[in-house]
């Protein structure tokens, strides 16, 4: 008798857990279910933009209702062909690509609704890195990206305020942008600009020595920002609310933590980097002042980057900031 009473109290114990689990199960479904699909297209995946994966490794787009697809979109062009083309919801590159797009004619144009970073990304690797002067670059061949991206004109903007003619540097434009370590690896150029994790990885492996910071030199502009169709932001500006609140999570995070524990939170979207690879590229990032202090881009680094641009023959006059930036975010 009492073995039978032990036999049927299990019974319970293994109804009560299947149930338990179950419930568990449909309601984490439900909640899912309950989640808007919003895919992002991103220039570059680099830990240069920690604070947009600390936000969705701490699941703060879940927690605002969004599920976030990321798909990897090489050049700001492409990204912004992603976007008129609806493929994606949100591009996320340099803005250079959306002012383009406005003079271009484009009836449905980019707006920027949030910003991420105020400096260059790139770091300069060359294969001597012993007491690097910027005049070294003179006369040498720099492996710079496409030519009239934002990586490409914040380099010119550095040797401009380094004292030094672009003219008397062999610019290399003819470089694909996910091509640039493996060509540099190859023999071609002197030095190259990259991004982390790259300039980490290339320098690891003795190609070379990162020598000098693109974004110290070059001063603030919004550099990579977050860009919708003007039809979109008007028929989902709730949306966008959330996903700009989400983004401001991660750059709270990033600015009350220290590089280990953003490298820890961090580390499943760079699976072939090192904990200790992470930690060196987000503290250089860190120290060189990389990330807005929020998602707000001020009209005076919206000019900075149009000055930029006007040096390089590039536009002949202001764009009309409040039409391409409506801030979501306050200051």
């Amino acid at each position: 008798m009492k073995k039978r009473i032990i036999e049927i109290l299990c019974g319970i114990i293994i109804v009560v857990l299947v149930l338990f689990g179950y419930t568990k199960w449909k309601n984490k479904d439900n909640k899912d279910e309950n989640l808007v699909k919003v895919k992002l297209s991103e220039v570059t995946h680099s830990a240069f933009y920690a604070p947009l994966y600390v936000s969705i490794e701490n699941g703060y787009f879940k927690e605002e209702g969004i599920d976030l697809e990321l798909i990897l979109t090489s050049g700001a062009d492409k990204v912004a062909a992603a976007v008129l083309s609806k493929d994606v919801n949100i591009g996320f590159a340099g803005p250079e690509s959306a002012i383009y797009v406005y003079n271009g004619g484009e009836e449905d144009y980019l707006v920027t609704f949030a910003g991420l970073t105020k400096r260059d990304g790139q770091f300069i690797l060359g294969k001597d890195g012993k007491d690097f002067d910027w005049n070294q670059l003179i006369g040498k061949e720099v492996l710079v990206g496409r030519k009239g991206g934002m990586p490409a004109l914040n380099f010119l903007n550095a040797l401009k305020n380094a004292g030094i003619n672009p003219n008397e540097v062999n610019l290399n434009y003819s470089v694909e942008f996910a091509a640039l370590s493996g060509s540099f690896i190859s023999g071609v150029g002197d030095y190259v600009n990259l991004f982390e994790p790259n300039a980490t990885k290339l320098e690891k492996e003795g190609y070379g020595n990162v020598v000098a910071s693109i974004g110290e030199k070059s001063g603030s502009v919004p550099y990579t920002a977050f860009y919708v169709q003007k039809s979109y932001l008007e028929q989902n500006k709730e949306l966008l609310e959330k996903f700009t609140k989400a983004l401001e999570k991660g750059i709270n995070y990033v600015k009350e933590h220290n590089e280990e524990e953003i490298a820890n939170v961090i580390s499943a979207q760079f699976p072939d980097s090192s904990l200790n690879d992470l930690k060196t590229i987000v503290k250089r990032y860190k120290d060189y002042d990389s990330w807005l202090p929020n998602c707000f881009i001020s009209e005076e680094i919206y000019r900075n980057l149009e000055d930029i641009m006007m040096d390089a023959d590039l536009i002949n006059e202001y764009v009309p900031f409040d039409k391409l930036v409506q801030n979501i975010s306050h200051e």
